[in-house]
């Protein structure tokens, strides 16, 4: 069967500067506390909750790589609603302000898997893939 309705148009989160500034600055110190000191000062970032959830997950922390994820995921789920994100539709990994919000999901995927949340992990990857193709491809390659 062919769907006749036209896909809906690409959401493009806004950009952050102060936001995107602490994070490259946590960074640029490579702690923990530099990470939580921008997530706690720039809580709607998703890129913040992805930087610590990627973190702990590395550090085999699960239990809150899980936490990170999940709050950076529901911060994103906000932020794209507010761009007029109708809970369907692409969120292109080509553009930078939606990354943190899909390497977020792509957390929360493996975090959940980790746990043996398997219908959670199944439902988020292919969340993430229904974003954008190429955020699953680019985040299973690193």
């Amino acid at each position: 069967m062919q769907n006749l309705l036209p896909e809906p148009p690409a959401t493009l989160l806004p950009t952050h500067v102060e936001a995107d500034s602490a994070l490259a600055a946590a960074e640029q110190a490579g702690s923990d506390e530099a990470f939580a000191e921008a997530a706690a000062r720039y809580p709607t970032h998703s890129a913040a909750w992805a930087a610590l959830a990627a973190r702990s997950f590395a550090q085999g922390q699960v239990v809150p790589a899980y936490a990170y994820a999940r709050t950076g995921y529901h911060r994103g789920l906000d932020q794209l609603r507010r761009s007029g994100w109708k809970g369907h539709g692409p969120v292109p990994w080509s553009h930078e302000p939606n990354r943190g919000f899909l390497r977020c999901l792509y957390v929360l995927s493996r975090a959940a898997d980790a746990i043996a949340e398997a219908d959670e992990a199944a439902r988020c990857a292919q969340f993430l893939r229904d974003c954008d193709p190429a955020a699953a491809d680019a985040l299973a390659s690193n």
